[in-house]
């Protein structure tokens, strides 16, 4: 499927502008097709390259991808650079943005897709280190049905946020749609205590969810660009069918009401 590429500037809660990127599938003589749609998260250096063709990727699925600046509150649209000023300024900017600001980023990317009327109502999120933290927060909103977040930090620690406090733990039994965790083993940022921690958590608050821990995988594993040798295409590839999974299922298919099923869930079948 062919994407169509271009932003929209929307006003923020504080009077400001937030960028958002989009990624518009599109199919030859349906100009009215309609699309679930996904907002993508950023790391901590915004709309980068690597997170651009991770954009492209899912809308060429079928999806129309809306990635917010998420930095907007300090600076331009334009990325930061995979090198020590611009991961400071990436780190620095991370606990100085307000949770609240951050969620209403969320928010409004929410609306900004829904209000698109190619857009069929649906909504998934997902993101990449900070962005991975930021769509599984996105998942408080019921209006999302699924969130892939791949190595999302700061969530087993608190510390994300202005005060480096934020309540992303607490809240989990918030998300009503499906969520899928992805980690690995090897990443420093997220230890095995603190994937234990979100672990359990997801299960005593009743979340419907998947985890995943790959072995020998580290942090930023799925970043084809300045990763430090960190970057697994194979896996990377594993994870993104994933992610189709899950979206083709929750997002393009309709689903009903749930209801309680006894033995494999699968209930009777009426050929």
């Amino acid at each position: 499927m062919l994407v169509k590429e271009l932003h929209r500037d929307v006003t923020t809660q504080d009077g400001g502008s937030m960028r958002i990127f989009l990624f518009h599938p599109t199919i030859a003589g349906y100009p009215k097709a309609k699309f679930p749609g996904v907002v993508v998260f950023s790391e901590i250096y915004q709309v980068t390259g690597p997170v651009a063709r991770f954009a492209r990727q899912i809308a060429s699925q079928g999806y129309i991808v809306a990635a917010p600046s998420s930095y907007h509150d300090f600076t331009s649209p334009e990325p930061l650079a995979y090198d020590g000023p611009g991961t400071d300024k990436g780190n620095e900017w991370k606990i100085t943005k307000t949770i609240a600001s951050y969620d209403n980023d969320a928010t409004l990317t929410v609306s900004t897709l829904l209000s698109l009327p190619t857009c069929n109502g649906r909504i998934g999120a997902t993101g990449m280190c900070l962005g991975g933290h930021l769509a599984f927060r996105c998942a408080f909103d019921p209006r999302v049905s699924a969130a892939v977040c791949y190595f999302a930090t700061d969530i087993h620690s608190a510390t994300l946020g202005a005060g480096k406090s934020d309540d992303s733990l607490k809240r989990a039994g918030e998300i009503k749609g499906e969520c899928v965790m992805i980690f690995g083993k090897s990443d420093p940022h997220v230890p095995t205590s603190g994937r234990d921690l979100i672990r359990s958590t997801l299960t005593s608050s009743d979340v419907n969810f998947s985890f995943y821990e790959i072995s020998g995988a580290q942090h930023a594993f799925i970043r084809d660009e300045s990763s430090k040798g960190r970057y697994d295409a194979a896996v990377t590839g594993v994870c993104f069918e994933m992610l189709k999974e899950v979206f083709n299922r929750r997002l393009r298919t309709e689903l009903g009401e749930a209801e309680e099923q006894e033995g494999d869930g699968m209930g009777a079948m009426v050929c």
